[in-house]
């Protein structure tokens, strides 16, 4: 069994990562257990920010890393709120604040102009020196609703409109949601990585 940090203290991300990797031979665990603060998000990218925050984790806990920086575009704000998608309503904001303020800023958008897509860059390092992370991408494409509907998932969950299943991550079970969802691809995709020998 190999212990991975996840830079990360939101509890939604923990959850879904831990839902995700059952059966492989890895237990992931929030920095938060291991009393790491969050580093600023200095990047300009998705990539950038997640090495930044893996490296951050890596070098507090001597273990190796995985970190992920995601969020939505919005094609009609010109890929808005994109990677300022956690604090989008200022710096400590809350994600019914984030989600109050995309949705004031779309209303005199139309629906066929409300284009959208979820973006996840996951990202493995296997100390905080790695000079060649595994970085893996996933997107999820949709639209943006007109207000919120649906409890399940967090952030803009609840605006998210999901066309092939015709309602709002919000509404997907926890299963459906992993399936399909930007996290999920790109788990998938570095769990895969992780299998052909990239551990340690």
């Amino acid at each position: 069994m190999t212990t991975i940090v996840f830079a990360s203290n939101n509890a939604g991300k923990v959850r879904e990562i831990n839902q995700l990797s059952t059966g492989q031979q890895l237990q992931v665990q929030s920095q938060a257990e291991f009393g790491v603060q969050e580093v600023a998000e200095t990047g300009l990218t998705f990539v950038e920010n997640a090495i930044i925050k893996a490296r951050n984790a890596s070098l507090h806990t001597g273990l190796a890393a995985l970190a992920d920086d995601s969020g939505l575009e919005v094609d009609a704000l010109n890929g808005a709120p994109g990677i300022y998608s956690a604090r989008y309503a200022g710096h400590d904001a809350s994600d019914a604040a984030n989600l109050q303020k995309l949705l004031k800023d779309m209303e005199s958008i139309p629906e066929q102009q409300r284009t959208a897509r979820f973006q996840c860059i996951m990202v493995y390092l296997r100390h905080a020196k790695d000079p060649t992370p595994i970085i893996c991408q996933g997107t999820w494409e949709g639209l943006v609703l007109f207000e919120s509907v649906g409890k399940n998932g967090f952030g803009y969950d609840p605006i998210f409109f999901v066309p092939t299943h015709n309602c709002s991550s919000s509404q997907l079970s926890a299963e459906t949601k992993n399936r399909l969802s930007h996290r999920g691809q790109a788990l998938r995709a570095l769990l895969q990585a992780l299998k052909q020998g990239r551990l340690g």
